[in-house]
């Protein structure tokens, strides 16, 4: 299988979480040949097809749609790795507190020329995307469970349960209704192992909404807990920009 991994607008923290997969790498080399991967060699060329491309990272800039549209025609199979891959993540949080250009002014500077750049947004929003595993970073395994999955010629399966669901089969002390934090874990996709909650720390919402969320209900639960609306939705906001809040009161 011929694999290319890369990212867009992003940290690199989801590709570095690959190669720190030490001891499972060569389990997955000898299921795929690496063609295209700049973050671990020099020399890339997108000039070959791919049966898959593993793309991290938000779009925000021509170049990221320019290496995007050649990667979805280069591959059979294109994957939105991450949760900025998947829902513009942290790179795209404050898409709807300022303009693109006052952003760009606040770092660059009133007298520097600004870069070409528009509200990073999600792969999904400008190609078709066969597959995804979210995370900020990805779990290791999961990134396993990928890799096999398209050397067999499938798709992984995507959970499709709360990360409340860990935290239960793990017998910890809900966050939420038992120590009353702001925990985010009734509508967060789970496969982390509840690793936050496990130690106390509330789910911050980095692997985005479970499919169907209640986030209506969420929100209502929250308030109703006395904590702010603000304070929740800007919350909710940091891995995943938009959510939908059902019925605002």
């Amino acid at each position: 299988m011929k694999l290319a991994i890369t990212g867009l607008t992003a940290c690199s923290g989801c590709q570095l979480t690959l190669l720190n997969c030490e001891d499972e790498l060569p389990e997955l080399l000898g299921h795929c040949e690496l063609v295209y991967f700049p973050l671990a060699e020099s020399g890339n060329v997108l000039d070959v097809q791919f049966d898959a491309a593993i793309v991290e990272g938000a779009v925000s800039t021509p170049k990221d749609l320019e290496l995007l549209f050649k990667l979805r025609n280069a591959s059979t199979h294109l994957v939105a790795y991450g949760t900025c891959a998947l829902f513009g993540g942290v790179a795209a949080m404050n898409n709807r507190v300022s303009t693109r250009r006052e952003l760009l002014r606040s770092v660059f500077g009133a007298g520097e020329k600004l870069p070409e750049s528009f509200p990073p947004a999600p792969l999904a929003n400008f190609v078709s995307v066969d597959a995804t595993v979210t995370g900020c970073p990805p779990e290791k395994q999961e990134i396993m469970e990928l890799v096999v999955a398209l050397a067999a010629g499938t798709l992984p399966p995507a959970r499709s349960y709360p990360v409340c669901t860990e935290c239960r089969s793990h017998e910890n002390l809900c966050l939420l209704l038992e120590k009353r934090e702001l925990c985010l874990g009734p509508v967060v996709q789970g496969g982390c192992n509840a690793r936050c909650p496990a130690t106390g720390i509330v789910c911050e919402g980095c692997r985005g909404p479970v499919r169907e969320a209640n986030v209506a209900q969420e929100l209502e639960l929250l308030l109703e807990r006395g904590f702010g609306r603000d304070e929740i939705e800007r919350r909710m906001s940091r891995f995943k920009p938009e959510w939908d809040y059902g019925k605002r009161s």
